[in-house]
C-alpha cells in the first residue's frame, strides 16, 4: 500500500525507519519530512496543516493510510476532514478527532476530563484576563513552587515553573494580559506541584482497546542536572528502570483503563496514540497532561524497541482488530542523545553544514531538523538530530549513542553530557 506520513521531525523519521521496513508499505511519502527521510522516504513539499493540499497527494498518489505524526493537524481536524470528504471517507488516518485532539489542545479540557472520570492528577483551577486576580489570589492558597500552564498550544514552551509567589502573580499577568504565548495563554491553568519523577507513558488505541507500548522518559532541560529553559527534548532513555510491574499495574488500572473508556463515556473518536505525561509521587502515579501523539525524542527509543510491524499495527487501529494483535517488543534498552544548534531553544542560525555521519557505526541516526543544500546535509531547526543506540543497559546504549555524538558535528553544535544521570 502507498502511505502519507505527515511531519519533518525526529519522531516522523523514526516511524517512517520503521514503515518501510514493512512488506505492506510500498512507498512511503512524507509531507514534507527532512533530510533524513528522503534517504528512505518521497518527500513532498506539502504543509501538514494544509489539508487541500493532503487531499489532492492522497487522491494522486493513491494513498491508502494516512499516519500523522504531530499535534498541529490534530488539533485542527485533519481526521474529521477526511470522514467528511466523500472521496477521502475511507481512507485511514491513525489519529485522533478533533474532539479527541483537546486533550492536548486544551489544558483546561483535559483537567476536567481527568477529574470527571476520576483519573488521579494535581488540583487545578483556571483563569483568563478577566480574573487575573482570582488567579493570583489562588496562587497564594498554594505552597511553591508554582506551576503556570498556557491553555493551548505553545510547542511545548508554555508552562512555567515558579518558587517564588509575587513572580508567579507577575508572570500570570504576563501570560492573561500580557500575551507572552499570544493565543495560547489567552486562559491560563494554575496546577498544584507535585513532587516526583517524571516519566512517559504511550498507548495506541483503536477507539476500544488498547496496547501499552514501552516506557521511555525524557530530558527536557537545555542545560545539565536537568537546569536552564524547556526544549523539545535533548534525549532519552527506555524502558524507564524504576518502573516496576507493581507502578506498571497502578498506570494501566488507575490511568490508562479510565481514559480509553472515558473516551468511549463521552462518545470522543479517538485511533491513535494516547502520551500520557506521568510523576511518580512515593509510587503513585498521578497524571501531568495529556498528548495525543507520540513524543519526541522518545520515539526514537519506543519505535526503535518494537519488533512488530508497525504498518500493521496501524491496520490494526484502522480496522478496530487492536485486541488481536500481539505487541512484540525487544527486551533491550534503548538511548537517544539530541544534537541541537547552538543557542535553543532561544536564538539560533540555520544553514549549518554538517560532518561526519558517514562515520556512525551501530547507531541509528534520526533526522529532525536537517535538510539538504547543495549537497551537504544542513541545519534546518533548533533540535537537529537524535543518535539512538541499543544496549544490554541503558548505560551501554548511552556509551554507544555518545560515541558516535562524538563523530559528527557542524558549528556551535550542543548536547547534554549526562541524559540518563538521574537513573543510577
Amino acid at each position: 500500500m502507498n502511505i502519507l506520513l505527515l511531519g519533518s521531525g525526529g519522531r516522523e523519521h523514526a516511524f517512517a525507519w520503521k514503515m518501510v521496513q514493512s512488506p505492506l508499505c510500498d512507498t512511503l511519502f512524507m509531507a514534507p519530512g527532512n533530510a533524513g527521510t528522503a534517504e528512505i522516504a518521497t518527500n513532498v513539499a506539502i504543509a501538514v496543516t494544509d489539508f487541500e493540499a493532503i487531499k489532492a497527494l492522497v487522491i494522486k498518489e493513491n494513498i491508502e493510510m494516512v499516519v500523522v505524526g504531530p499535534e498541529d493537524p490534530l488539533v485542527k481536524g485533519i481526521y474529521d476532514f477526511f470522514l467528511n470528504d466523500a472521496s477521502l471517507k475511507n481512507i485511514p488516518v491513525i489519529g485522533p478527532s478533533k474532539l479527541g485532539a483537546t486533550l492536548e489542545g486544551s489544558k483546561e479540557f483535559a483537567k476536567e476530563f481527568l477529574v470527571k472520570h476520576n483519573i488521579p492528577t494535581a488540583a487545578y483551577d483556571s483563569f483568563t484576563a478577566e480574573t487575573v486576580e482570582k488567579g493570583c489570589d489562588f496562587l497564594a492558597t498554594l505552597a511553591p513552587p508554582y506551576v503556570l500552564k498556557a491553555d493551548g498550544l505553545a510547542a511545548g514552551k508554555g508552562v512555567l515553573i515558579i518558587q517564588d509567589l509575587e513572580e508567579a502573580k507577575s508572570e500570570l499577568r504576563n501570560m492573561l494580559v500580557g500575551q507572552k504565548f499570544g493565543a495560547a495563554s489567552s486562559k491560563v491553568v494554575i496546577e498544584e506541584f507535585l513532587d516526583g519523577i517524571e516519566l512517559s507513558c504511550f498507548v495506541l488505541t483503536d477507539g476500544k482497546s488498547y496496547k501499552i507500548l514501552p516506557t521511555a522518559k525524557d530530558y527536557k532541560r537545555i542545560g545539565e542536572g536537568d537546569t536552564g529553559l524547556n526544549t523539545g527534548g535533548m534525549g532519552a532513555v527506555s524502558p524507564v528502570p524504576y518502573v516496576d510491574a507493581v507502578l506498571m499495574e497502578k498506570i494501566e488500572t488507575r490511568i490508562v483503563k479510565p481514559t480509553i473508556a472515558g473516551l468511549q463515556k463521552d462518545g470522543i473518536p479517538y485511533k491513535g496514540f494516547v502520551f500520557i505525561g506521568l510523576i511518580n509521587v512515593k509510587n503513585e502515579p498521578l497524571v501531568i497532561e495529556y498528548n495525543v501523539r507520540m513524543g519526541d525524542p522518545e520515539t526514537e527509543v519506543v519505535v526503535p524497541r518494537l519488533e512488530s510491524d508497525l504498518v500493521e499495527l496501524f491496520l490494526a487501529v484502522a480496522n478496530e482488530k487492536l485486541d488481536e494483535f500481539e505487541l512484540k517488543i525487544d527486551p533491550r534498552s534503548a538511548t537517544t542523545v539530541m544534537l541541537v544548534s547552538g543557542g535553543y531553544p532561544e536564538d539560533f542560525e540555520k544553514g549549518k553544514v554538517i560532518s561526519g555521519l558517514e562515520n556512525v557505526e551501530n547507531s541509528i541516526v534520526f533526522h529532525a531538523g536537517t535538510k539538504f543544500d547543495n549537497g551537504n546535509v544542513v541545519t534546518n531547526g533548533g533540535r537537529v538530530m537524535a543518535i539512538t543506540s541499543y544496549g544490554d543497559s541503558f548505560q551501554e546504549a548511552l556509551a554507544q549513542s555518545y560515541k558516535n555524538v562524538a563523530e559528527i558535528s557542524w558549528e556551535n553544535v550542543y548536547f547534554r553530557k549526562d541524559i540518563g544521570f538521574d537513573l543510577v
